[in-house]
């Protein structure tokens, strides 16, 4: 992988260039220098659109991409694919998420193709929370591949134009390829190796788990950095608003991998608006993350904060100055070129605003 030296300028376009593996916004913003941000959008418990679309428009302005998730934790909602075919119709710019655990590769397979067809650009490699932590514990996992094995699989698909059966594909997916990682578990030591791992499988750009503990962060990264591995993806950590210094305790005692210091409740708790605090102390993080070296960007996961987020990116300033898409109403409803499943960039944008 080679990054681009060439800066991110507010309102130029962002072209795609040769190396980049799919046409997506969020690929182009990485590899021309910008410190990418994104999202994860809750999936509803519905069958109406309209419910989809609202909860979409909390990010409007605010993100450089949206990560539909599969199932997180085990619970059923409306699929990943749906909520990308959804949005993706809409010209956003979607990570779709795929969790082994519910398919097996002829599945994977079939999806990855029909979410490039509809124009889902970015997809999130997942092994998957096991079924007896969700809402369905009788439920059959399936687990056919993990993680690594199906990042080699749709690299294959996209760079061979090949099922993983060895089939040919008339119309490889152009889909840009990432993974999850969680800095804090243990052993700590075999993180950075299980990162490189990812990456030698296909992963482009990682996103982590939530970042609370920034001296283990730091170490995670420097042991990156002395692998050379912050060369050959894209880092994005991941962060996210605290409700309450009750919500993190439980947290940090029921969620394996969440490194909560104690010096981060103990603001909470001093705190008048606990609610209030655990933004401030999101805003602080992301901007301590920002001065890390090999770190690309962030990722927000504000489960039933999602309202914060605008404030969030807002207050930190991690944007600096420049604009994410932001859907125009001449034009949100358009079906884009097969092709080319693009949102249009900054100029093409202003024009058709004014035509409007």
């Amino acid at each position: 992988m080679q990054f681009e030296d060439e800066p991110l300028v507010p309102g130029d376009p962002l072209p795609i260039r040769p190396g980049h593996s799919s046409f997506g916004r969020f690929e182009r913003v990485l590899r021309a220098g910008g410190f990418a941000v994104t999202a994860e959008i809750a999936p509803p418990d519905s069958a109406n659109p309209a419910e989809v679309y609202e909860r979409a428009a909390l990010f409007d302005g605010h993100v450089d991409a949206m990560n539909a998730t599969d199932g997180s934790g085990a619970n059923c909602h409306m699929s990943s694919v749906g909520m990308c075919s959804l949005l993706c119709r809409r010209g956003y710019a979607m990570v779709m998420q795929v969790s082994a655990r519910d398919r097996n590769r002829i599945a994977i397979q079939g999806d990855v193709l029909g979410a490039a067809a509809m124009g889902v650009a970015s997809i999130l490699c997942l092994t998957g929370d096991g079924v007896d932590v969700g809402d369905h514990p009788g439920a059959k996992p399936v687990f056919d591949l993990d993680c690594m094995s199906m990042l080699s699989m749709i690299r294959g698909m996209r760079d061979e134009s090949r099922f993983l059966s060895g089939r040919k594909l008339t119309e490889p997916p152009r889909v840009f390829l990432g993974a999850a990682a969680n800095p804090f578990a243990p052993p700590l030591d075999y993180r950075p190796l299980r990162l490189a791992k990812k990456v030698a499988a296909g992963a482009q750009f990682v996103q982590t788990q939530y970042c609370f503990d920034m001296e283990m962060l730091e170490r995670y990264m420097a042991a990156v950095r002395d692998a050379g591995t912050h060369e050959k993806v894209f880092i994005l950590a991941g962060v996210g608003p605290l409700a309450s210094a009750r919500s993190a305790e439980w947290i940090r005692s029921n969620v394996p991998g969440i490194r909560i210091p104690d010096a981060v409740i103990r603001r909470l708790k001093g705190a008048q608006n606990q609610q209030r605090e655990g933004v401030n102390i999101c805003i602080d993080m992301i901007r301590q993350i920002r001065e890390i070296q090999g770190v690309h960007g962030i990722h927000i996961m504000a489960y039933r904060q999602e309202h914060r987020v605008a404030e969030i990116v807002e207050r930190s300033g991690v944007l600096d100055g420049r604009q994410p898409w932001r859907p125009a109403l001449d034009w949100r409803n358009a079906e884009w070129d097969r092709g080319h499943p693009t949102v249009p960039d900054a100029p093409t944008r202003t024009a058709m605003e004014k035509v409007s």
